[in-house]
């Protein structure tokens, strides 16, 4: 069966156009897969700009965090996205994530859970491997340095105690927080988790250190080994 000639994006109505729908509207009003076919900007003989962006952000669950994951290898697998488009796309979500982190200026102050997700999110929600990263504090429980100290695979990391120690002692912190990720979007603790928790929580105990918190980022969820009365 012969394919048919998708529509160009020039032939639909002004409105329905994504360049000329954000400067009317402002790009608030478009949506993912339109924003992602102003960058893509060309389609192929059988389908537009936006109907192949549309393909694109269909494939990854129409999920912007599973979007952000995908490498630009995998970008270039999609018909139509070559180097330089696919190239264009991983800057473009690189841009949103540093972003998301420059968004937090100054010394963070950690009140809650929420506070941690906030913080940290920037960092893991985008990963397709599993990650370990310590949130350090005063006793105002103010941020002074936040850092990965454990990067492993998509179900699983080694953390080394003496590490966490270092990086605590180095920056004379009295309080600090566990943060990983889990690349498979559940947030449910797992046995390994529950035992990196308490083994930290106690090496930390013996230097009159805190361990106020163990989170756990899912996508747009989250766990706290606190909030659960886990700690």
């Amino acid at each position: 069966m012969p394919q048919m000639n998708s529509t160009p994006i020039k032939e639909l109505a002004n409105d329905d156009r994504p360049r000329e729908k954000a400067l009317k509207y402002g790009f608030s009003s478009l949506a993912e897969a339109e924003l992602l076919a102003i960058l893509i900007r060309s389609g192929t003989r059988n389908e537009s700009a936006l109907e192949l962006a549309r393909r694109i952000y269909a494939e990854a669950g129409n999920n912007v965090h599973t979007l952000a994951r995908l490498s630009v290898r995998r970008l270039q697998s999609f018909r139509g996205v070559g180097e330089a488009k696919a190239i264009t796309l991983a800057a473009a979500l690189e841009l949103g994530r540093r972003r998301m982190r420059n968004d937090r200026v100054g010394e963070p102050k950690i009140t809650r859970s929420a506070d941690v997700y906030d913080l940290m999110a920037p960092y893991l929600v985008d990963k397709s491997h599993e990650e370990v990263w310590l949130v350090l504090m005063n006793q105002a429980g103010k941020v002074v340095h936040h850092v990965c100290v454990s990067s492993g695979g998509m179900t699983g990391t080694v953390v080394d105690p003496k590490i966490v120690m270092r990086h605590a002692l180095e920056c004379h912190a009295t309080r600090m927080i566990l943060v990983h990720n889990h690349p498979s979007g559940s947030s449910k603790p797992s046995q390994q988790d529950i035992r990196l928790t308490q083994k930290i929580k106690h090496g930390a105990a013996l230097l009159d250190i805190e361990l106020t918190d163990h989170v756990i980022v899912a996508g747009d969820r989250y766990f706290s080994f606190l909030d659960e009365g886990m700690l």
